[in-house]
């Protein structure tokens, strides 16, 4: 929903995730003055529990997932971040470059 999409990027924004002058993850987004990249993924939402090939059953339909992807990135640019997109639902070749072994997943279920 709108507001599972709000919950997410107001929680990008603002989780301290990112290193003070101390090394310790005690800054945010917000704070670096960082940008975002998002791309969407529905693989993440493979589900391989039974048989040999995963299942997207739990993903969004395509045109609710673009929906939930744009308002996502409204909302995150309402928060004054810069937002970079990829095409939703193509297929591309994404480089990137993590700073530290740190992988954080982010869900509105539950709250």
């Amino acid at each position: 929903t709108s507001l599972d999409a709000k919950y997410l990027a107001d929680k990008t924004a603002n989780l301290r995730i990112f290193a003070d002058a101390q090394g310790n993850m005690n800054l945010s987004l917000l704070d670096t003055g960082g940008e975002a990249l998002v791309v969407s993924q529905f693989t993440l939402y493979g589900d391989c529990r039974r048989g040999r090939r995963p299942s997207w059953h739990l993903a969004a339909q395509p045109d609710l997932g673009n929906k939930l992807y744009q308002e996502f990135c409204r909302c995150l640019a309402e928060w004054g971040i810069h937002v970079e997109t990829g095409i939703f639902g193509a297929m591309m070749a994404v480089e990137i470059h993590n700073d530290g072994p740190v992988t954080l997943a982010l869900d509105s279920k539950g709250v």
